[in-house]
């Protein structure tokens, strides 16, 4: 390996430790809306200019949700907004996308999300070794009591943190 090739791997790997790498997108509504049981990553497969206008943050987890059907999994309700210098024929911006799991993991999945109340949310999109990810989670909806009950533990949290400054 050349000098200067191990110069911009050592900086690649540099940039991904801090995190300084491309943007994730986050669904910070599904945490308050939905009880996490467990999380599962999944690849993501994109098409055309759908991974630049990713990298530009132009997508929203907010109304998206997985769906399994004939043993695939699927991402439903994710906006990802066209790109701007892309080609005449722009994506679909709310196309169903493959989600990439193994065999076994949709199986589970599928065994687990027939029980009652229970369903598959996307929690976080982000890049590993210029792959998209999704970060799925096994969730169980919330009531309205279960979320004023969260909301007034987290509050306690920051009092006892600011009380401790």
């Amino acid at each position: 390996m050349t000098k200067n090739k191990q110069q911009r791997v050592a900086a690649k790997a540099a940039a991904e430790a801090k995190g300084t790498g491309s943007p994730t997108v986050e669904n910070r509504r599904a945490r308050h809306e939905f009880e996490i049981l467990e999380t599962v990553d999944a690849g993501l497969v994109l098409q055309g200019t759908e991974v630049k206008s990713l990298r530009r943050s132009g997508g929203s987890l907010a109304q998206a949700y997985a769906r399994i059907r004939n043993g695939e999994a699927w991402l439903v309700g994710m906006h990802v907004a066209p790109y701007d210098q892309g080609r005449v024929d722009p994506h679909d911006p709310l196309r169903p996308r493959k989600l990439l799991l193994h065999a076994a993991e949709i199986k589970r999945l599928v065994s687990k999300t027939q029980e009652k109340g229970l369903t598959l949310v996307p929690l976080r999109l982000f890049w590993s070794r210029g792959r998209a990810k999704v970060v799925l989670g096994l969730a169980r909806g919330r009531k309205l009591h279960d979320k004023r009950e969260s909301e007034r533990e987290r509050e306690a949290r920051r009092e006892l943190e600011r009380a401790k400054r």
